[in-house]
């Protein structure tokens, strides 16, 4: 992936996050993808900050949305690297994010890592 290409994706994240529209967040995701971050911790006390499947992590954010209903996203940065994205970028609750995608070989997230200041 090029960084033109990595910028699109961003893009295109960010935007359906943004209209909350989590079947198009999805839609960049394989059916078994694996998410890790903190706030699965936070949120669900889980302590290994991960949830597996695009139906469990899909539910999860459903549910986010529920509890941070004005949710808004914007990029500060996108790079990229040999089959991945990371996007740094405003979050939520006044914190700064960086998420890394990792691609599989049809172009669909397989893992992916949240990191927040």
């Amino acid at each position: 992936m090029n960084l033109e290409e990595a910028k699109r994706f961003a893009e295109d994240w960010v935007a359906a996050w943004n209209r909350h529209d989590i079947p198009s967040v999805l839609k960049h995701y394989s059916d078994d993808f694996e998410m890790t971050t903190p706030m699965i911790q936070r949120v669900l006390g889980i302590e290994s900050g991960t949830l597996k499947g695009k139906d469990t992590v899909g539910n999860y954010w459903r549910a986010a949305l529920t509890k941070v209903p004005d949710l808004s996203f914007s990029i500060i940065e996108v790079t990229c690297g040999v089959r991945s994205v990371s996007i740094y970028y405003n979050a939520v609750m006044g914190k700064k994010a960086i998420e890394t995608f990792l691609f599989n070989e049809k172009g669909e997230i397989y893992r992916a890592l949240a990191t927040y200041n």
